[in-house]
């Protein structure tokens, strides 16, 4: 069988990586003879043996298209004619597919996602099986052309029981499944050790644009933090990159960071061009982790490592609570100003530090089997 992944970003996202590796280990486990095909926005970027990989970026409109889009936007206010259109390339790369997997998984929580929706509906016209896959979406996130979209897929595998919850209102239950996140699927790639990272005594930190903007005040906070980890520990810290996009780089923000702390002598800034099968051999490494990457926070997650996250949306509480039928350590950064919240929340990380792996040590495998299964599932549809 074949298979098309489309909505993906590309793999400067380290998430968006995990996700794709993930979802191949799961899809050979169900269908080993499965051949896959990825349509990507950034495909220069993306080499996971064994996928074939074709560009995703729209095309210009022909003078006639243009012309006849105008017109279903002036008269019926509806844009799919052009983004049909546009996206063709993307549309006709699925022929001869079996099913069609839109993997990015914060499609539907972000914007308005037209050309996704646009694309989905094509495919769905030309009898292709189409499945949401992996996805977290708040209520906040919906609106009346989303649910449309939303009903369009055959079905819709969602990785969290936030979202579940949110969507059984939605979609019929013979078309909504619930599996962990496919990048608890991801192997690891253990690197030589950086120097001065120490096994077992290092805590990664991760930061994003995306939430900083959500909270300027944010840099000072945690660079304040890791300096008193600095002071009262005798920790290691690993500044963790996990998205290289421009504009949108953890690099750079961990970069100011390193450099507004003097006492570097335990403070270590990981590369920046590394896949997410190496950073998740660094993070399985550390003894904890602070991260607002969904994806870094789940390296951490899945190799045992107590985590705080700085969550921002319901894919983190969703994803915490179905680890720890509540949601744990997820620290709500919007209106974070006193660096004493984050090591108060530290604090108690520590105190429950053998507790929370215990609890990992149980409940991982169970998601990686669960994650494995919606391979199962896919082919039942």
């Amino acid at each position: 069988m074949k298979y098309f992944l489309y909505d993906h970003a590309g793999s400067l996202n380290r998430g968006c990586e995990a996700i794709i590796r993930g979802t191949q280990n799961i899809i050979l486990n169900a269908d080993p003879y499965a051949s896959l095909k990825l349509a990507s926005f950034r495909p220069e970027t993306d080499s996971v043996s064994g996928v074939d990989v074709t560009g995703a970026a729209p095309r210009e409109l022909t003078k006639a298209e243009m012309a006849i889009s105008a017109l279903n936007i002036k008269f019926f206010k509806n844009e799919s004619y052009a983004l049909k259109k546009m996206y063709s390339g993307v549309i006709d790369a699925a022929d001869g597919c079996g099913y069609c997997l839109s993997v990015g998984g914060d499609t539907y929580c972000y914007g308005d996602n037209a050309p996704a929706r646009a694309i989905t509906e094509a495919l769905h016209k030309k009898g292709l099986k189409t499945v949401l896959w992996g996805a977290s979406i708040g209520r906040e996130d919906l609106s009346a052309e989303k649910i449309k979209g939303l009903k369009n897929f055959d079905a819709v595998f969602v990785r969290e029981p936030l979202t579940y919850e949110l969507l059984s209102e939605i979609i019929p239950d013979e078309k909504l499944f619930m599996f962990a996140d496919p990048a608890f699927c991801m192997e690891r790639e253990d690197l030589p050790l950086p120097s001065g990272f120490e096994e077992g005594n290092t805590i990664g930190f991760n930061l994003s644009p995306l939430v900083n903007k959500k909270n300027p005040a944010l840099t000072g906070v945690c660079t304040q933090f890791l300096e008193k980890i600095i002071e009262n520990t005798t920790l290691q810290i690993a500044l963790t990159p996990h998205v290289t996009e421009n504009g949108n780089n953890d690099a750079d923000i961990l970069n100011e960071i390193y450099g507004s702390i003097k006492d570097k002598s335990r403070l270590i800034l990981l590369p920046d061009n590394l896949n997410a099968k190496q950073y998740k051999g660094y993070i399985a490494r550390m003894r904890f982790f602070i991260g607002a990457r969904t994806h870094a926070t789940i390296a951490a997650y899945s190799n045992g490592v107590p985590t705080i996250v700085l969550g921002y949306s319901v894919k983190s509480k969703g994803i915490s609570k179905d680890l720890f039928s509540e949601e744990k350590f997820v620290l709500d950064i919007s209106s974070l100003e006193d660096p004493g919240v984050l090591v108060s929340e530290f604090n108690k990380l520590t105190e429950q530090e053998a507790e929370i792996r215990d609890t990992l040590r149980n409940v991982i495998p169970l998601r990686i089997k669960s994650a494995m299964s919606a391979g199962e599932q896919l082919l039942r549809i």
